[in-house]
């Protein structure tokens, strides 16, 4: 019985030659004839003495004859080397096994149907991913469902739990701020389900366990699941999920040592982003799902992270992907075949200049700064860096937002004048838009400069406003109230379905792909119904245009497992970090 990443399997290994596997027994009868050329089931092969020598030294040390299922797909999938320099080069099973892991390797899942108590109609490939993840879930091994951003993720699991039928409780852990969307989307899709919402002040602590085996489904926050950790431990879930998964990607945290300690059947990952900024967040969602299965930390970073993070090895790249491949399910809205009702996507770059007073401000900010990082070193470096970026990126955004001083917003920002022209266009077109900042202060001087300058109501959702206020305000733009929503980046960049817009617009930038397209995706996911343009602003010759050149030229590992941060920014020499800060004039700077 294959009961999670622990389960024992029985095994053998062979010799394949050429195109041909041979037992051990077959091996010495062709080795014994001692002749370079022999015979395998009608294909000749030629045997090289060193090989010989290799294999028969490789059975002799290698005779147990039972490992675990983890250690076995490691070896099969990863193609390693073995101790001896032969290479491993597939894994295969015989009867039931056979049939277990050809469904693992190649999806090759017995559908299910869709549950007759689920209210509404599963897509075709949100099918595919319920029975996966049923799949999975009856061998007790971990999954991570990494759907693209708005393909529906939250009721592929709604629709798992009705499947199911559970005996005991299912915890659902998630960010404060879509606690409310998990209560409605259960709601809405499964009214049989009891749920409870363990959050906020009046949350159920008394007689907590024996209150949550009379629920379906507990619904609570990444911080209380720290704050509150003896009360979720002491329950054995059915199945823990974990929704915007990437809040564990740092394995030390207290939040993610107390979630790791509960106890439950099935574990579940829900992330369009399983890979934000470095691949140990990887390991630490495939860690959290299957125990061991990636081995210990330092083991995955010498073996497959300092390859593929620093030196690029396309060898370690592929063989890390065939070893997780398995427990994640990934699929994107741009392909046809997933999903052909959503409209397109366009993507573009504008390119501000910066005014005489911004251009002044910024080059006194680098020549200040640059002084200091000079004389400084270690981690007082890294924040003069990281302090000195703030205050370019402040600059590029607006005087008044670097000076903090209330001031006058008119003629002053190249970039605050192009967001105006442009949003005065598509307004004549009766078109809305999402405007992301990542900075407060500046989405409190956008919302009130364009309720001014373009005389229409604009909102401002940051991480201050309560609950009902904010889906008072949701509701008001997604009914046609108001054309203009001005968000924070990390109040509004997940969890929120705004497909009114057909416009967003990135203020300033996160200068992370990952969280930029999370954000973008507020608007662009099922339901729009419009085709979605997408604005990054970039203040030419400023450090914002370098920094996106470099972010262009590593585009291409970021999408296949590496995400893109800031914090590599501080890393770079005091040449680099010259040429990457200094205003460029022949660029156009003002």
């Amino acid at each position: 019985g294959i009961l999670g990443i622990q389960g024992i399997i029985a095994y053998e290994w062979r010799v394949a030659i050429g195109e041909k596997t041979v037992s051990l027994e077959e091996f010495k009868k062709l080795t014994d004839l001692k002749i370079p050329l022999v015979k395998i089931r009608g294909q000749w092969v030629e045997l090289h003495p060193e090989d010989i020598e290799k294999a028969i030294t490789f059975f002799e040390t290698h005779k147990k004859s039972e490992m675990f299922l983890g250690e076995a797909l490691r070896l099969g999938l990863g193609q390693e080397q073995s101790p001896v320099g032969l290479p491993v080069v597939d894994i295969e099973g015989e009867g039931p096994f056979k049939e277990f892991l050809d469904a693992l390797l190649h999806s090759t899942v017995t559908p299910v149907e869709q549950p007759s108590s689920f209210s509404g109609t599963l897509r075709p490939y949100q099918l595919r991913g319920l029975s996966w993840l049923s799949f999975l879930g009856q061998y007790n091994l971990g999954a991570c469902l990494a759907d693209d951003m708005g393909l529906g993720k939250t009721i592929q699991i709604i629709a798992l739990l009705l499947h199911e039928h559970n005996h005991n409780p299912t915890l659902v852990i998630c960010p404060t701020s879509v606690v409310g969307n998990w209560y409605k989307e259960i709601e809405r899709f499964a009214p049989s389900l009891k749920v409870m919402v363990y959050h906020g002040p009046d949350r159920k602590a008394d007689n907590f366990s024996s209150d949550a085996h009379t629920y379906d489904v507990i619904i609570t926050t990444y911080s209380l699941a720290r704050r509150d950790e003896h009360q979720f431990s002491g329950i054995e879930w059915e199945h823990i999920i974990l929704d915007e998964a990437q809040k564990i990607k740092n394995p030390w945290t207290q939040q993610a040592q107390a979630i790791r300690k509960f106890k439950a059947q099935n574990r579940i990952a829900l992330t369009g982003t399983p890979v934000e900024n470095r691949l140990s967040e990887l390991w630490s969602i495939i860690d959290f799902l299957n125990r061991g299965y990636l081995g210990a930390q330092k083991e995955f970073h010498k073996k497959f992270a300092l390859p593929i993070e620093r030196y690029h090895s396309p060898h370690h790249s592929e063989a890390l992907k065939r070893i997780v491949q398995p427990f994640v399910l990934r699929r994107l809205k741009t392909d046809s075949s997933i999903i052909k009702d959503l409209p397109e996507k366009m993507e573009m770059k504008v390119f501000c200049n910066l005014t005489e007073e911004q251009a002044t401000l910024y080059e006194a900010v680098v020549r200040e700064m640059l002084e200091k990082i000079d004389n400084s070193e270690g981690i007082q470096r890294k924040g003069l860096v990281l302090s000195t970026l703030m205050k370019l990126k402040q600059v590029c955004n607006h005087p008044a937002q670097f000076f903090h001083d209330s001031s006058t917003l008119h003629d002053r920002s190249g970039k605050l004048a192009r967001l105006e022209e442009m949003l005065d266009e598509a307004l004549s077109e009766g078109d809305r838009a999402l405007i992301f900042t990542q900075f407060k202060e500046m989405g409190t001087m956008i919302q009130s400069y364009l309720q001014e300058q373009l005389d229409c109501e604009t909102l401002f959702l940051h991480g201050g406003i309560p609950q009902k206020q904010r889906d008072a305000m949701i509701s008001r733009f997604q009914e046609n109230k108001a054309p203009l929503f001005v968000l924070s980046l990390k109040a509004g960049g997940l969890g929120l379905n705004l497909t009114a817009a057909n416009h967003v617009f990135h203020f300033d930038r996160w200068w992370n792909p990952a969280v930029e397209d999370q954000a973008t995706d507020r608007a662009y996911r099922i339901g729009q119904t419009q085709n979605v343009q997408v604005h990054k602003f970039v203040c030419i010759g400023t450090v914002e245009e370098r920094i996106d050149e470099m972010i262009e030229q590593k585009k291409e590992l970021a999408q296949k497992i590496i995400g893109t941060g800031e914090a590599w920014i501080t890393e770079m020499s005091a040449h680099d970090l010259k040429q990457l800060f200094q205003l460029r004039k022949e660029m156009g700077g003002f």
